[in-house]
Order: structure tokens, then sequence, then C-alpha cells
């Protein structure tokens, strides 16, 4: 278990990392070309590859990080069965939203991103779907336990909020992404939001109230098996992902979405992470302390709803 965790937590501090070497390139390197040409050639190397796939790489260590931290913390049936539902829905829904308009309005994605799958939508962005949408959907879910309603009351609130915080990064990363220096998408149908349509905000809410929903219905099957105070990778994963997006938003003098994404994300998203190490109970059951798998590990584990 420690070299699990060992690998998660390379796997995170290589995601941020490669976020902030992303973030220099963009924002430092290239709109100045006099800086360029004085690199060294190893510099010219690691800006081009930078250019090229940098943004493959950070999505690819974010989703690695979150997978092996949901594989260790609530284990393979329910990490699958929110990755699976998360990837293969969102990447439909961008399909049909690259082709057809709906339900994000008309847009289409640049280079930068990846290999596009159907020569539409870069193999990563699903993958960004389920780092961001589990990060927030855990946090979500678990905060609410203390909360003295109906399990079903708790999970439904949990696929509201989840995509909520979701919807939130999107307010300040999309003007942004599409508006930077070398933008990684293009909107077809500009909008009132700061050049985007508000449908696209219709549409990455509705995504993720569909895949958390099929994940939550998975995820009842067989109960869950959580480290009730082990949230610090998700809201670390959520935070730093909002603070990438903030800074490019700020590089290219867009401010009020960072703001909104304050006010219905990162706040929201403390705040259940906060309750969330205070709470006693777990989908209205009592905690019940099984027998650690890993003695090395001193944090009891918690089972979740079902028969044990």
């Amino acid at each position: 278990m420690k070299q699990v965790i060992s690998v998660e937590k390379s796997l995170l501090w290589g995601h941020l990392f490669s976020m902030a070497f992303g973030l220099a390139g963009l924002l430092i390197v290239l709109p100045n070309p006099d800086l360029i040409a004085k690199l060294p050639e190893i510099g010219k190397t690691a800006f081009a590859w930078s250019l090229a796939g940098g943004g493959v790489v950070y999505m690819l260590l974010g989703m690695a990080a979150v997978a092996v931290y949901a594989y260790r913390t609530v284990g393979v049936w329910h990490w699958l069965g929110f990755m699976i539902p998360a990837v293969g829905l969102s990447l439909g829904s961008e399909l049909l939203g690259t082709s057809t308009g709906f339900p994000f309005g008309h847009y289409r994605y640049l280079t930068g991103l990846g290999y596009k799958i159907a020569g539409l939508v870069p193999f990563t962005i699903p993958l960004s779907w389920f780092y961001l949408g589990f990060s927030a959907y855990i946090i979500a879910r678990i905060g609410l336990n203390q909360f003295q309603v109906a399990s079903w009351v708790k999970q439904a609130t949990a696929i509201v909020i989840g995509s909520v915080l979701l919807t939130s990064w999107d307010f300040v990363l999309d003007p942004a992404m599409s508006q930077t220096a070398m933008p990684f998408w293009v909107w077809d149908q500009p909008g009132a939001f700061f050049g985007m349509p508000y449908q696209n905000f219709a549409g990455w809410f509705g995504t993720g109230v569909v895949y958390m929903t099929v994940a939550t219905l998975i995820w009842n099957i067989k109960p869950l098996r959580l480290r009730k105070t082990d949230l610090n990778l998700p809201l670390v994963m959520y935070l730093s992902n909002f603070a990438f997006a903030a800074i490019m938003s700020t590089a290219v003098g867009i401010y009020p979405p960072i703001l909104l994404g304050i006010i219905t994300g990162v706040i929201p998203l403390i705040s259940l992470y906060l309750k969330a190490a205070k709470t006693e109970t777990i989908d209205s059951l009592p905690i019940q302390a099984t027998v650690n798998e890993y003695p090395s590990e001193k944090m009891p584990i918690v089972s979740v709803g079902g028969k044990q």
C-alpha cells in the first residue's frame, strides 16, 4: 500500500508540475519570440515538446493520479463504476457537440490536446471529465453525509452539487482556453458569456448529471468502502486545476468568471471538504470499522451502505 500511495503522490506532483510548465510556456515564452530565440537548445526542445504534447501529459497524469487514488480508496468496482460512465458518456456528449452543436453549442477543437477521436474530440478531453468529476463528486458525497436526511436525497444532492462544481471550473477554463495566444478550441457560435454561449454551461451541467447518476446507480450495487478523511487528493486536484484556469483567464484579461467560479465552485468545495472531515455517518449509516487489509496504514476503513 505504501508503494501505491507513493505512485499516487508522484502522479499528482507530475500533474501539478506539468500544468505549471505549460503555463510558463503559454504565458511567458510563447508571447515573447525574442525569449525563445535566446533559449539554449535544450530549452527550445523543451518548449517545442510542451507546445506539441504538454496538454496531453498533464491530463494523462491527472487521470492516472485520480485513478490510482480511486483504486486505493474505493476499490476497483467503484473506481471503474465511475470512470467508465464518465469517460464514455462525456465522449459521446463531446462527439455530439462537435458534430451537431448539441448540447454545448457549435465549437471545434484545434491542436495541442492529442489524437482526435473520429477527427473531432481529443482523447484527453473525456479523461478530464473523469478526474475533475470524480474529485468534485466524492467530496460532495462525503461532505453531505452529516445531514440527517434519506440516503437517496444525499446521493441526488451530491450529483447536483458535483455537476455544479464541474461546471464552475468550466466557467473559468473555457473562455480562457479559447482566447489564449495558442487556443485549444474555437467557438463557431460566439455567445454573450465572454465569447461563449450560455448553452455550453447547460451542456456541461447536464452531462455531469447524466454520468454521475449512472455512476451512483452502479455504486449502489455494492457497499462503498472509503477512508473518510482521505480526501486531500481530490481537493488538491480540483483547486489546482481551478487555479490553472484562473491564471489563464487573468492572462487574457477575463476576470468575472473567476469570481463566479470561486462563489459557485471553490467555496462550496472547501465547505464540503471541511464538513467531510467532521462527519460521523456515511449514507445515514453508522461508521463501522473493518479489519484493515493494509497493516501499515493506521487510518480505519469505513463501510458505506449495503450488507457487510
